[in-house]
């Protein structure tokens, strides 16, 4: 180990500490943080949501704008269900997918921007 990257004292800095815990998030939302950035981990599933941004879709023309099989785009779809993230409704046959609510549209443009930005 490099000691150089180590403090050579074990003084704390109680103002720092202080400053810092009063602006941290609770637990709980640490959680729900690593939960959407789990959901958002696959990039199958942010392509899912950059369409579902644009619009409500049926499976198959994911299936069609991401080229990957309707089996493939299901199993996604599922994960994004039980995560409450889409919703989705049945006609007929078909079933179209939506996103919930716009917060996580909201996570992906914020991800777009700050790509762009480079």
């Amino acid at each position: 180990m490099n000691d150089n990257y180590i403090c050579e004292t074990n003084y704390i800095h109680k103002d720092v500490i202080n400053e810092i815990k009063s602006k941290l998030t609770e637990p709980k939302q640490h959680l729900q943080l690593a939960e959407i950035f789990n959901i958002l981990g696959d990039p199958t599933r942010i392509k899912i949501f950059q369409i579902l941004s644009i619009s409500e879709v049926c499976v198959c023309d994911l299936a069609a704008l991401i080229n990957l099989s309707q089996s493939a785009i299901s199993h996604q779809l599922r994960f994004l269900r039980q995560a409450n993230v889409v919703n989705y409704r049945k006609e007929g046959k078909i079933v179209y997918y939506a996103l919930r609510d716009e917060k996580m549209k909201k996570v992906i443009d914020y991800g777009v921007k700050y790509l762009n930005e480079k």
